[in-house]
């Protein structure tokens, strides 16, 4: 299994193997593509109550929907998680997979993009999901339309697909 490259990565998108909508050439580097951060954050409400961990538990129950408007920011403050999602939507062919990665400039500031899911399987056509945490000591001003994240495109020996609940998730359902 191999990473793709800046060339490898054009090569698939001009094919069809990898699609990106919307498209900015200039966020494709050497082996990655930047995503962008969109206007719609699912923020945790303050509970005090005990969160069960299961496989029917539902994010969206425990969050509210906020919409942040251009040129305005989201204020993640230190140890709290914010959910966000790309305004990139990834759409992978058969024999590709990916990792969601963060961005070492925001990682130094404390901001982590991924809790512990950057795995992206094989057949997602999805906007990617966030798990935005401040491990800093600082509040964190967040602004959609920031890079914020990467996205890497690895080969995958075989043709299998994932098809699990996240598989075509977008803003509307996130």
């Amino acid at each position: 299994m191999s990473v793709l490259g800046r060339k490898a990565i054009l090569q698939a998108i001009e094919t069809g193997a990898i699609g990106i909508t919307p498209f900015t050439p200039d966020l494709v580097g050497p082996a990655s593509v930047d995503l962008t951060l969109a206007n719609t954050f699912r923020v945790f409400r303050k509970v005090h109550q005990v969160i069960a961990v299961r496989e029917d538990t539902d994010y969206r129950n425990l969050t509210d929907k906020v919409e942040v408007a251009e040129g305005n920011h989201i204020l993640i403050m230190p140890g709290e998680t914010v959910l966000g999602i790309t305004r990139e939507r990834i759409r992978l062919g058969p024999g590709l997979c990916g990792w969601l990665e963060g961005r070492s400039r925001f990682a130094r500031l404390g901001l982590m993009v991924h809790i512990s899911a950057p795995f992206m399987g094989p057949g997602i056509d999805s906007q990617q999901v966030l798990e935005m945490s401040n491990f800093g000591p600082a509040p964190l001003e967040v602004y959609p339309g920031t890079p914020i994240c990467q996205f890497v495109f690895q080969k995958l020996e075989g043709a299998e697909q994932y098809r699990g609940r996240f598989a075509d998730q977008t803003e509307a359902s996130f």
